[in-house]
């Protein structure tokens, strides 16, 4: 039916008939390099060649935040592209940008195609939305934290390889095995660990991160994640680091390669890694769900999502935003997401897209793929669920992993290392609000 629904919009848009005098050029500025970048090179090339009177032209700028800052300059020189991906710590800066962001629903509006937000992935689709559920920005290359683990240590641990535990409290004596039996140096490790050990921890088990819906709701919203969860967890980490049953290994993504090469036996980490520790491990691995504590009702609720969006910005022309609105309308077809989907890891930001890729069997020979779906399928998203949406949120990971290190350090104790990380984030989170005084009204009412 999505399907459908695009190629009417598409048909009756106003770019559609004979050959168009004049090609539009789209400035696309992009954050992927490498295999992902060449990924997107080719989409944006079949998309030229399927069609005749717009050329997207897709830019490398450098990392995300790079091009964060690279946007905001020429922004201030009154030269920006049309479209720009930014990565979802950066949602809130946008929003509050007033003047550069053209919303995502006005411009598909606009041009005589509306996006239909019931055909998005809910937990997808909610982390760029306003409070009216309409999209500002276009999802584009999303996944969310999975368990991978080392199925030939497990077989030499004598555990079962088909099965990865499923809570917290089972995970204790599957590393203590791994590490028994010599299979490898280090047990547990993780990538991203803001994201993944505490953002996504409150979701999963759907408990606030900040007040106003996880900044969600306005500009005022303050951290408030020093809770009995929270305490709780990190203290058992706390504990795993000691017994050398959890291991640090950055704040990036530092632990992947300490996976791929067989040191450590299990890693939380993006679902987009998949596909490159396909290509890299010398060994089986397998992919499950984010274990969770079962004595908290409310979980498993859902996973968040990491990536980027695709941003439409202020100052074209008409023919311009109808140009990018056909792309937007390309990039969002199921068949389009589904390949997108298969050949990055990134999960698709459809359920059209997603039943297509089930169909057609892809799963089967992938099943790890499917995982992180699943997890952001689970349940509806809930205000504790939904997103995060912060100012100053790069900064804010940080002063969580630095706070995190002086527990792991024995510098602190969780609750006081918690507490910090809340009343140092905090302050950033006040800067921002008298920064953007003007927008808090609008963002409330979404």
């Amino acid at each position: 039916m999505f399907r459908f629904l695009m190629v009417l919009a598409l048909a009756a848009l106003p770019w559609a008939g004979p050959a168009a005098a004049k090609v539009t050029e789209i400035q696309f500025w992009h954050a992927m390099g490498g295999a992902r970048g060449a990924e997107l090179d080719a989409l944006v090339a079949r998309f030229n060649a399927a069609q005749k009177d717009v050329r997207v032209v897709a830019t490398y700028k450098g990392p995300y935040d790079v091009v964060e800052r690279a946007v905001f300059a020429a922004y201030r020189a009154k030269r920006t592209p049309h479209l720009v991906q930014i990565y979802e710590v950066g949602t809130a800066e946008m929003i509050a940008a007033r003047d550069l962001v053209k919303p995502m629903w006005r411009l598909m509006v606009d041009a005589g195609a509306p996006l239909d937000h019931g055909a998005f992935v809910p937990a997808v689709a909610a982390y760029f939305s306003d409070k009216r559920g309409r999209l500002l920005a276009l999802p584009f290359n999303t996944s969310t934290p999975v368990l991978y683990y080392n199925k030939d240590a497990f077989r030499k641990a004598r555990l079962d390889p088909a099965h990865a535990p499923k809570t917290w409290y089972e995970m204790p004596k599957v590393l203590g095995a791994l590490l028994d039996s010599g299979a490898v140096k280090c047990a547990l490790t993780t990538t991203w660990p803001s994201w993944v050990l505490m953002e996504n921890m409150g979701a999963w088990h759907n408990q606030p991160f900040a007040t106003e819906e996880n900044g969600m709701g306005g500009s005022d919203a303050r951290l408030n994640f020093n809770t009995r969860l929270m305490v709780r967890w990190v203290s058992m980490l706390a504990s795993w680091k000691t017994s050398e049953l959890f291991s640090w290994s950055g704040r990036r993504d530092e632990a992947e390669a300490r996976f791929a090469s067989g040191e450590c036996a299990v890693l939380t980490a993006s679902s987009s890694s998949y596909a490159n520790l396909q290509r890299v491990a010398r060994f089986d691995f397998g992919v499950a769900p984010l274990p969770y504590y079962d004595d908290f009702p409310e979980a498993p609720q859902n996973t968040l999502i990491g990536g980027a969006g695709l941003w439409a910005l202020n100052g074209k022309t008409r023919a311009e935003y109808r140009a990018t609105a056909k792309f937007i309308a390309y990039l969002a077809q199921p068949e389009v997401q589904a390949r997108w989907h298969q050949s990055t890891g990134y999960v698709p930001i459809t359920k059209a897209a997603y039943a297509l890729t089930e169909k057609n069997g892809f799963y089967v020979a992938h099943p790890g793929h499917q995982v992180a779906v699943r997890q952001l399928l689970l349940r509806n998203p809930t205000d504790e669920s939904k997103g995060i949406r912060l100012g100053h949120f790069l900064q804010i990971r940080a002063i969580i992993e630095e706070e995190l290190e002086a527990v792991w350090a024995g510098r602190k104790t969780p609750l006081d290392a918690l507490n910090a990380a809340v009343a140092r984030g905090n302050v950033l989170l006040e800067e921002f609000e008298r920064a953007n005084a003007p927008a808090r009204g609008r963002g409330k009412r979404g």
